[in-house]
């Protein structure tokens, strides 16, 4: 046997609790239970302010990790945005003796597929024609005289995109200006 293992084995002594020395006037002793009664709310008081940090730490966590997890597939789904865009330009320019042929419609159909798994994840077109020019969601790339309202979009030059209610992407937008 190692020593080590010989001094675990050999019997511990016993720890006797030492009791304090206690005053023998009734007034000492009623102060220092006092105190001792102070001391044992605050360390009460301070467990509890701990264990009240503890709970909202959890909570923010449990927050931060749900938004983390909404939003995990953002840089994938923003990356994908421009294979959208050329999906709908090539849709604009079939001529309409192409448009019948079933190849065309396959195309047609993934397309769609693909902007329907996107949606199920949260990606959603921002409205931009004829509403207020908003720049928290419309980027104005031209401003032309209109007889529209001033400030208003009047042409969509680039779709925008929210994902769960967070832009990824602004609509690039021509704003109407009023005619001088």
């Amino acid at each position: 046997m190692t020593d080590e293992v010989a001094k675990e084995e050999q019997p511990q002594e016993e720890i006797k609790p030492q009791a304090a020395e206690l005053p023998d006037d009734p007034a000492e002793l009623k102060k220092l239970l006092l105190q001792e009664r102070d001391k044992s709310a605050e360390y009460l008081d301070n467990w509890r302010r701990a264990a009240a940090d503890f709970s909202n730490y959890k909570k923010r966590a449990e927050k931060d990790n749900a938004e983390y997890a909404k939003f995990a597939n953002m840089t994938l789904i923003a990356r994908l945005l421009p294979v959208l865009d050329d999906f709908d330009r090539a849709f604009q320019t079939i001529p309409d003796n192409l448009r019948a042929l079933t190849w065309v419609d396959g195309i047609v159909l993934i397309a769609r597929k693909m902007a329907a798994m996107l949606e199920a994840e949260g990606l959603k077109p921002i409205e931009a024609l004829n509403k207020p020019f908003d720049p928290n969601f419309h980027e104005a790339v031209i401003h032309e005289e209109s007889d529209k309202e001033d400030g208003t979009v009047i042409a969509e030059l680039q779709r925008g995109y929210k994902l769960n209610d967070r832009v990824i992407r602004p609509t690039m937008v021509k704003v109407a200006k009023k005619k001088v």
